[in-house]
């Protein structure tokens, strides 16, 4: 991974301070999570952006194998 030095304004530096701390987060961290948000939702204007972080957490839970097969009930 490549990084490059960019100016951002202080406000969003304080806020993604505030944000990563409580999500646990490097402020780098913060910021590359919003852009990603930002990038999902612009792909998907229709989706509402809790549904997409619930896309990519259910995402993150099949990369880690945190699944099993679901079995369908017989009414038979």
């Amino acid at each position: 991974m490549s990084t490059i030095a960019i100016r951002l304004p202080s406000n969003l530096i304080e806020q993604a301070t505030k944000y990563a701390s409580v999500n646990l987060r490097t402020v780098p961290k913060q910021i590359e999570y919003w852009a990603m948000l930002g990038r999902c939702a612009e792909d998907n204007p229709d989706l509402p952006l809790e549904f997409i972080k619930e896309c990519l957490l259910a995402n993150e839970d099949i990369n880690q194998g945190n699944v099993s097969e679901f079995k369908f009930r017989s009414d038979e």
